[in-house]
Order: structure tokens, then C-alpha cells, then sequence
């Protein structure tokens, strides 16, 4: 397996983890932005675009900051080497003549949203088939500093719009399980500010309200809770099902109905192996750049 990254960062080294653990026989590559670049053990520099003609990638990982992507985007396109990309798949909505031209191509594409992969919200999907939903409250909320520990948190990119960053696009997770699960919402309401005193220039609270056919769902985002917290509620017509993310777990009236020891972090390697086994090999359709691209359009309403 030959595999390229642009974009050396802390969630690429969580996919490089997971690829030498599926391939022992992997070569990685990784386009760097400098010749000062640091060499890393058992990666090969690439320092322009021009080399990629000389080898023979299976695919590309895209994880450089966000307001980048597009430009890297464009930049592969022509290799038409099928691309696993970093959410939030842009940093906003220009980007018709990018998907056109996927289109044209039809370029295998798919955008990393790890939470589709993760065992509660899986086991949330098949539970809610078929029953009378009422309302739904989802949240999530952690401690920027705490993220990269021994980094600046005001100089990642996270803190910073320039770069991409926002709490809105930067948890973009959450918005993507609540389409996965429910589809696209008749209309958004939304709020985005940043007033907590982290004093940074990215969004750092955001709230929304997707009104459906039948329910509403409301979403919490923020980067200030020092006691993160990531959970799912949905009041069903029979009583209210609660998922705790961070725990893997669901309760229902209370209950526990489902449980399991596995965490967030372990959705990197289940998410790579459907990846490789069913997007690449298959020819599976699964979180395409089309509909993340949809997904980032509910992240940024009314911007």
C-alpha cells in the first residue's frame, strides 16, 4: 500500500498509527511545504506536486489545516488519485468548480467523519428505525488548551479563522452523525459567536436548531468546557434514549441497552479499514466530498 499525506499534523499521525498497524508493508509518503522540513522515520519527503507522476499512490490523505484544502484539492485532482480528506472537507461554500470537476472525473473521494464509525451512534441508527421521534439534543464540549498538550492553543489552527478554524466546521462531527441519522433538515437556525475567555479569533460557541418533519434537533458546540462532554438525547414517543459518546454507551429510560469498552479514538482504524475495503475496492459511496460538502452547508448556515 502506497499512501501519501499532505499535512503532518496531530490527526495525521493518528491515521499513520492505524495504516502500519493494516499494511506492515506500507510506504508513506508525505508532500512537505519546506526542505527544512524535519525528515520522519520511515516517510519520504515529496517537495512539489511534480513527483507524484513517478509513483504509484493508492490514495492520498489530506490533512493540512482546512482553509488549505481546496488548493491541495485542485493541485491532485489531475493524478486522479482517489482521496481520503480531513473534515471539515472546506472553510466554506466556494467550491462548485471543484466538485464539478470530481464529478466529471468521477473521483473516489471520501471525508473522515470517524463518529459514523463509532458503536453508540451505529447502534442509535438501527434503534430509532421505524419509531416516533420527538425531540433531539446533541452536545459536545471540551477545553481547547487541553487539546495539544505543549502547543500554544491560540497558534492552531482551531483558534483561528484565518486558518480555518471555529468550533462550527472544527466539530463538524456532530452535525455529520445528526445527517447521517436523520437526513437533511427542513430549516436552520443558528448562532456562532466567540465571547468565552479563550480570546480568540474562531468561533468558539455554537448552537443550532434543524426544524424536521416531525421533531427538532438542537446542537451545543463549544471549545470552553474544562469537564468535556459529548452526548446525544433523543425523546422518543416511549421514553428518552440517552447516548454518553465519550463512555460508548446507551440507556434508554435509564437502561443500559448498549455498551462497549471500545472509544472515539478506535473509530480511526474501523474507519480506514471500511475505507480501504469498501470505498477503494468496492467502489462504496459512503460521506463522498458531494455530501460533506452538504453537511458543511448545515455547519455554516446563515454565515
Amino acid at each position: 500500500m502506497n499512501v501519501l499525506i499532505v499535512g503532518l499534523g496531530s490527526i495525521a499521525r493518528k491515521h499513520i498509527t492505524v495504516l502500519k498497524v493494516i499494511f506492515p508493508d506500507l510506504s508513506l509518503y508525505a508532500l512537505r511545504s519546506t526542505k527544512n522540513a524535519k525528515n520522519e522515520e520511515g516517510i519520504s519527503n515529496l517537495y512539489s506536486i511534480d513527483d507524484l507522476g513517478s509513483l504509484a499512490l493508492d490514495f492520498v490523505i489530506i490533512s493540512n489545516p482546512t482553509a488549505n484544502h481546496k488548493q491541495t484539492i485542485e493541485q491532485l485532482i489531475p493524478y486522479q488519485i482517489p482521496l481520503f480528506i480531513e473534515k471539515p472537507v472546506f472553510n466554506n461554500l466556494n467550491a462548485d468548480i471543484i466538485l464539478q470537476q470530481i464529478r466529471k472525473i468521477n473521483l473516489t473521494t471520501y471525508v473522515a467523519c470517524n463518529l459514523r464509525f463509532l458503536g453508540c451512534i451505529q447502534f442509535v441508527k438501527q434503534f430509532v428505525i421505524d419509531k416516533r421521534i420527538n425531540e433531539v439534543n446533541s452536545y459536545c464540549g471540551s477545553y481547547l488548551p487541553d487539546w495539544r498538550p505543549g502547543q500554544d492553543f491560540r497558534n492552531i489552527y482551531s483558534a483561528n479563522i484565518e486558518m480555518g478554524g471555529g468550533v462550527h466546521i472544527d466539530l463538524i462531527h456532530e452535525i455529520d452523525y445528526l445527517y447521517w441519522l436523520f437526513g437533511k433538515p427542513e430549516q436552520i437556525y443558528s448562532n456562532k459567536t466567540n465571547r468565552s475567555s479563550l480570546n480568540i479569533s474562531a468561533v468558539d460557541y455554537a448552537n443550532y436548531l434543524f426544524i424536521y418533519n416531525d421533531f427538532c434537533t438542537n446542537v451545543v458546540l463549544n471549545y470552553y468546557r474544562r469537564d468535556p462532554k459529548r452526548s446525544l438525547e433523543i425523546l422518543l414517543e416511549e421514553g428518552t434514549l440517552y447516548v454518553d459518546l465519550l463512555e460508548n454507551k446507551v440507556t434508554f429510560n435509564d437502561e443500559v441497552i448498549y455498551i462497549s469498552n471500545k472509544r472515539i479514538i478506535d473509530t480511526y482504524e474501523d474507519q480506514l479499514r471500511f475505507f480501504v475495503g469498501q470505498v477503494l475496492k468496492n467502489k462504496v459511496k459512503f460521506n463522498s466530498i458531494e455530501e460533506a460538502f452538504e453537511v458543511l452547508k448545515l455547519c455554516i448556515a446563515n454565515d
